[in-house]
């Protein structure tokens, strides 16, 4: 053999020892991350053992909450879902895990998830800075408040939205998807800034807004993916409202703090939360924890009450008989009618709380954090630092909980002596039901949600007599995506009267 051979041979041969060398490295890994698994001993696919991968794959394809209700059925209540990660669907560890006081803590992925400069109410990980937070917001959202401050707000707005999908839907279609993201969108911004965006009466979401919506749908696919956060960096505006969300709405949120500290009128709704702070001399809340805590508002208030509309809307007008008894309910309202008349319709009340059930829109998982010591649940040891999760879609579909889970059934909502109850239901499933979250950390926005539910689905059925579902919206376009929150698939949902 020449020398030139003999160099010829290591050329052709270096791609191919780079080859080995790397499926050698990542052989050795998997073997060390499955021999040191924590979770090595629960059930769950072989695969959780060694990776994450599959996990990740269908929360980057919108199918989260499918993937791990699949692994419940096949595996039980305790299941692996990666080597550091296990679902949890036992109702007595669900309560231990998000009990008041409770020592299981959120998990990092909340601070991964928002991205922000400093933590707010929603992400906080010390419980203590999140209960002097929590305490310092919940003057301004308790009902008492939100009744007296901004019930006509509320009032207002729901009833422009349904006369513009009643215009809509006479001329030909209304997308109702889009006009109750309006609303909540007008509804939580002019809470948090002080003033509407008045996209209600524009028809269409502003860039704000626009952007504010690729962060919640983008957000999760880049704590899977942050390698992702470099196209931030790519000059195109599109990329640019995808990967760069977080700056621009931010800069947007400057709004909130001028309004805050303009006194102009109601100004916004942390006024009231500074001139305390200022007064008493209790807690503290800086210019960047109003932009913040603004963004969380409008966050955790526009696709939350906007997709639950949508999703009632769809689930009713495909039930003729709850469409008319509906309609027949709201037409009995006096007119002026008020939150407090809203509270004590007995079938309007029962379907929100259905739609709550099958199709409220924050059905993904609630990651805690096993405390020191480890915990067991179920019959099952999880050492301290495995992240649990719990998800509202599978307790919230669980048969041994609920008698018919898949159907659509207000009337499980109502005691035959009482009207509408909560206490109609079995204990278990008054424990399971969370649609805002449980526990000190459920969603401090509960009684201004349903507030908007209420009026905006008694304008609804009160103004909308005999409307249908559109040929364009059917089971198919209707069906769930996960991308953090829920949404249907074709983001829309088409009505008509004709």
């Amino acid at each position: 053999m020449t020398p030139s051979t003999r160099f010829d041979s290591t050329v052709t041969n270096k791609p191919l020892v780079a080859v080995l060398a790397i499926v050698f490295v990542i052989v050795v890994k998997l073997a060390y991350v499955g021999l040191t698994c924590p979770t090595r001993h629960l059930p769950g696919p072989w695969y959780t053992r060694f990776t994450h991968l599959r996990l990740k794959h269908a929360v980057v394809t919108g199918k989260r909450v499918f993937y791990i209700d699949s692994l419940h059925k096949q595996y039980g209540s305790i299941v692996r879902l990666s080597p550091t990660e296990v679902g949890v669907a036992d109702l007595d560890a669900f309560r231990e895990i998000h009990k008041i006081g409770t020592k299981y803590t959120k998990s990092e992925w909340y601070l991964r998830l928002a991205n922000f400069p400093k933590p707010g109410v929603f992400t906080m990980l010390d419980p203590r800075e999140h209960g002097a937070r929590r305490k310092l917001l919940s003057r301004s959202f308790s009902r008492s408040y939100l009744v007296e401050h901004w019930e006509s707000v509320v009032r207002e707005k729901a009833l422009l939205a349904v006369s513009n999908i009643k215009t809509d839907a006479r001329q030909r279609t209304a997308d109702v998807y889009n006009w109750w993201m309006l609303l909540a969108s007008d509804v939580s911004a002019h809470l948090a800034f002080g003033e509407s965006f008045r996209m209600l009466e524009m028809g269409h979401a502003n860039q704000f807004i626009r952007v504010l919506k690729t962060l919640v749908m983008g957000a999760g696919i880049m704590v899977e993916l942050p390698l992702l956060r470099l196209l931030r960096f790519v000059p195109i505006t599109a990329v640019q409202e995808l990967f760069n969300a977080n700056d621009f709405i931010l800069k947007g949120a400057d709004r909130a703090v001028d309004m805050a500290r303009s006194h102009i009128g109601e100004s916004n709704i942390f006024t009231k939360i500074i001139e305390e702070c200022e007064k008493e001399g209790e807690g503290h809340i800086d210019d960047m924890d109003v932009r913040i805590e603004a963004m969380n508002i409008i966050i955790a208030g526009t696709d939350t009450t906007g997709v639950t509309l949508t999703y009632l809307t769809w689930a009713v007008l495909q039930r003729p008989e709850l469409q008319a008894a509906l309609e027949a309910e709201t037409a009995g309202l006096r007119e002026g009618f008020t939150e407090d008349d809203l509270i004590n319709l007995p079938l309007l009340n029962a379907t929100i709380e259905e739609t709550l059930r099958l199709y409220g829109p924050a059905q993904s998982s609630l990651p805690r954090v096993v405390p020191q010591g480890g915990t067991k649940f179920a019959g099952h040891y999880i050492p301290q630092g495995v992240t649990v999760d719990t998800q509202a879609y599978t307790f919230h579909r669980n048969p041994e909980i609920w008698s018919n889970p898949l159907t659509f059934d207000p009337q499980r909502w109502i005691s035959s002596k009482e009207g509408y109850t909560a206490q109609a239901l079995s204990s278990a499933a008054k424990m399971a039901f969370h649609p805002f979250g449980v526990g000190a950390r459920s969603c401090i926005g509960i009684h201004l949600a349903r507030m908007e539910l209420r009026y905006a689905a008694a304008f609804f059925f009160r103004e909308c007599k005999g409307i249908r579902l559109a040929q364009s919206t059917t089971p198919e376009s209707m069906e769930f995506e996960n991308f953090f929150l829920i949404t249907p698939k074709a983001h829309r949902c088409d009505i008509t009267f004709s």
